[in-house]
């Protein structure tokens, strides 16, 4: 799935999605996903399928709300994992030929209707070991405080991120949340969640983001 492929007829299965490659003569290749149709001039380069991050229509944050709140103990952390939403953007060089979104596409307000922010929304339940999903976030959730703390949802910067992936699985960087002063305050690092994986972009830290809602 991930990855190069080569550019010759074959079916490519992505989540809920299919691109169809078909080699016609003069070393064209014809590329289909839905309604999208592209003619491609083979030259040996491979086509390349890869993980972007969740921002949909422009947003730049993601909402994951637990299917059940995180409580953790004073001057303790937690590690899991999250289900995170991911887009796919397919490459022949350096030139993005498509990009789509897989599964259902939602959206919330964080914050007041006032001064809210539109987010894209997805609900997980917090595991202690990777999930088989297609999109994963490593979160490590801290609290340096001297009270317990609960957690219900996380809000991470996503636009801009770097991405890794396997074959099989794309993975948001490493997520480190700091509860403190009752705003918890939250870290995209920018580095990989674990060794071995495939990197796209570059590998920043984003700037921190504050919970204040």
């Amino acid at each position: 799935m991930f990855g190069e492929h080569e550019l010759k007829t074959q079916f490519i299965k992505i989540a809920d999605k299919k691109i169809h490659l078909l080699e016609d003569k003069g070393g064209v290749v014809r590329y289909r996903r839905d309604e999208v149709e592209k003619i491609i001039k083979s030259n040996g380069e491979k086509l390349k399928i890869l993980p972007s991050p969740a921002v949909g229509y422009g947003v730049r944050l993601l909402m994951v709300k637990f299917r059940e709140p995180v409580v953790v103990p004073p001057q303790e952390s937690l590690g899991g994992f999250v289900e995170a939403p991911v887009e796919i953007d397919v490459k022949v060089g350096e030139l993005s030929i498509d990009h789509f979104i897989v599964g259902r596409e939602k959206y919330a307000l964080y914050g007041t209707l006032e001064a809210g922010i539109i987010c894209r929304y997805h609900v997980s339940p917090f595991y202690a070991e990777e999930p088989e999903s297609l999109g994963v976030a490593e979160l490590i959730v801290s609290n340096p405080s001297s009270d317990w703390k609960s957690l219900e949802k996380i809000i991470i910067p996503v636009k801009g991120s770097s991405m890794y992936y396997t074959k099989e699985r794309a993975y948001y960087p490493l997520i480190i949340v700091t509860l403190k002063n009752h705003v918890p305050e939250v870290n995209n690092t920018g580095k990989p969640p674990k060794e071995g994986l495939n990197a796209v972009g570059d590998r920043l830290p984003l700037p921190d983001f504050l919970m204040r809602w």
